[in-house]
């Protein structure tokens, strides 16, 4: 499913307007989305980077200060303002696509689902840093988050791209690949 497309700076054919980055922590979406971005010509956001430069806070702390809730209000709303405003590569938190508003908000742009493995993960994330959804039994928690996320990355994905082992540039090559295929 492709969004409206425009021709964009040293690009020849058309691409979508918004490509729209979804995965678990770890799968690499603001490193592949800059990447991305960069062999797109076109300019990159990161919802959860948008939310602690607004708050002026880490998400981990939006979380321990106000809780879960009042974080996925932030996000939806950052989603839905970054949908409506942005054009070039968006990059969603990991559970952004688990909120009604925002699964229905990305049908019609291309969704990437960057898929990635728990020992890939966990080298990227190092789960001994501040991720407030892992803070007790991290590799349980991602393993039981990433079962019960799964089903709907792969709904909401026009196509996945696995990024387990791989650059960050090798990704966003595949991507574009893919992008230009989708397109014909």
């Amino acid at each position: 499913m492709v969004s409206e497309t425009s021709p964009m700076p040293g690009n020849d054919g058309p691409i979508p307007s918004c490509v729209v980055l979804i995965g678990p922590p770890g799968s690499g979406k603001t490193t592949v989305g800059r990447a991305l971005a960069t062999l797109l010509g076109v300019a990159f956001r990161d919802t959860d980077h948008a939310i602690e430069a607004r708050e002026g806070r880490s998400i981990s702390d939006i979380f321990m200060d106000d809780g879960e809730p009042r974080f996925r209000q932030l996000e939806q709303a950052e989603v839905a303002s970054s949908l409506a405003t942005h054009s070039g590569v968006l990059s969603l938190g990991g559970g952004a696509v688990m909120d009604p508003a925002t699964k229905e908000a990305i049908v019609g742009h291309t969704v990437v689902f960057l898929d990635v493995g728990i020992a890939d993960a966990a080298k990227r994330v190092g789960f001994d840093r501040s991720r407030p959804m892992l803070a007790v039994n991290p590799r349980g928690q991602w393993m039981q988050m990433m079962e019960m996320r799964r089903p709907t990355y792969e709904r909401l994905a026009t196509f996945t791209v696995q990024t387990a082992g791989r650059t960050p540039r090798d990704i966003a090559a595949e991507i574009v690949q893919r992008l230009e295929t989708t397109d014909e």
